[in-house]
């Protein structure tokens, strides 16, 4: 069985819990009180849409072949 790979954006909310992404499965968001709630949630929703996509005979995607950098750029309005 071949491991596969997700990224997953956290992003805080303004009320303090943690919003969890799997961009690479469209729908796939959950959430958390802490960040490792946040994960935790998101790898269980990545299983039980992984298992509904290999039910329906659907291919499953995954993120390794995917490369992510991040880029901090200067707030051009306040400079």
């Amino acid at each position: 069985m071949k491991n596969l790979n997700y990224r997953v954006i956290i992003r805080k909310e303004p009320e303090g819990s943690y919003t969890a992404i799997v961009p690479t499965l469209k729908g796939c968001i959950t959430w958390g009180e802490t960040i490792e709630e946040a994960m935790k949630m998101a790898k269980e929703a990545i299983e039980v849409m992984i298992e509904s996509m290999q039910a329906k005979g659907l291919e499953i995607p995954d993120d390794s072949e995917t490369v992510e950098y991040s880029v901090n750029v200067p707030n051009l309005q306040y400079a």
